[in-house]
């Protein structure tokens, strides 16, 4: 059985593309019995740019609320919160003691956010070896990524090689298992672009926190063209397919069975079921949503996964401190 990590960032808002992009494939991996699955909440990474202590706090608890209410099984995930097991901050500065400036400062994140300023944080900077830290402690076998993040993937691996060939067999090498291209959700008033719960524009994103009314009225309002034919043609109707893929995904339905219903409607009539189905099974996740939020299931899931996790860093974290000299 493989180990599989991955993490949840409580910044921002979940939109309907995280659902499709992110939630979707956790769902349908924890199905699979050759994984075994470690969620955590990466609220130490939300540290590098400032976040409102009491909106984080909040995030947490509604991400994970919100997870669970799309699906995630707690009887095959195990989710926990980053900042609340010691041993994995602990074990990122002594992997930060051998980590080299020129690759963390390689890093094409810290690249892009830091251009033309002096003005950011120290954690920008080192947050990728924290996110090595996270992945090494529990001998994570392969972690999820899109191309973009494959870069921090690697260079947790550096990292791993160069400790254990300075100090003997430590942590396990991970692999990248860079995600497929699936489904990919724009923005609805600019369908050019993927939908981003850090959008400006809030009418080109539907929030999975978004009332009923709300959403209706986002598609309806969507952005498409002239001609008033619904198929699907991402180059020349990026609106409108876009809209087919929300609404393939919301119903099961495939693309040609959705293009055949809707070869003779207009446009109106083909946002009108988009915006209903997508309303409905939004409205689903979020009865599910509320109950979540006000039990303490989500505190109880929590603790239980954090239990598992501290057990497995304060291991590897007694391991690395012999290994470095450091006394008990």
């Amino acid at each position: 059985m493989k180990r599989v990590l991955t993490g949840l960032k409580p910044t921002g808002n979940l939109t309907l593309g995280n659902y499709i992009g992110a939630i979707k494939p956790l769902i349908d991996m924890q199905n699979n019995e050759d994984y075994e699955i470690l969620l955590f909440v990466a609220d130490l990474h939300a540290l590098t740019i400032y976040q409102d202590p009491t909106l984080l706090k909040e995030r947490v608890k509604k991400f994970v609320a919100m997870y669970l209410a799309c699906g995630v099984d707690p009887n095959k995930v195990t989710m926990y919160i980053q900042s609340k097991n010691p041993y994995i901050a602990a074990i990122s500065w002594i992997l930060e003691c051998n980590t080299y400036y020129g690759e963390a400062s390689r890093m094409i994140q810290f690249k892009e956010k830091s251009k033309g300023s002096s003005n950011f944080s120290i954690g920008l900077l080192t947050y990728p070896v924290l996110m090595a830290s996270d992945i090494l402690y529990c001998d994570a076998d392969l972690v999820p990524v899109g191309i973009d993040q494959k870069q921090h993937v690697e260079l947790a691996r550096d990292i791993a090689d160069r400790f254990n060939s300075k100090y003997g067999m430590t942590f396990k090498v991970p692999e990248a298992l860079v995600t497929k291209v699936g489904t990919k959700i724009k923005d609805l008033k600019h369908p050019e672009k993927k939908m981003s719960k850090s959008e400006e524009n809030p009418n080109g994103v539907i929030s999975l926190f978004d009332s009923e009314e709300s959403i209706i009225k986002k598609i309806k309002g969507a952005t498409t063209d002239s001609d008033n034919l619904v198929y699907f043609d991402e180059e020349n109707k990026p609106g409108i397919s876009n809209l087919l893929n929300i609404a393939s995904v919301m119903t099961s339905r495939t693309i040609n069975d959705l293009e055949s219903e809707f070869k003779n409607s207009g446009y109106g009539t083909f946002k009108n079921y988009v915006a209903m189905v997508t309303a409905k099974k939004i409205g689903e996740i979020q009865s599910r949503y509320n109950e979540l939020l006000n039990s303490k299931e989500v505190d109880e899931i929590l603790n239980k996964g954090l239990d598992v996790s501290i057990n497995l860093a304060k291991e590897k974290y007694e391991l690395v401190k012999e290994k470095v000299g450091l006394s008990d």
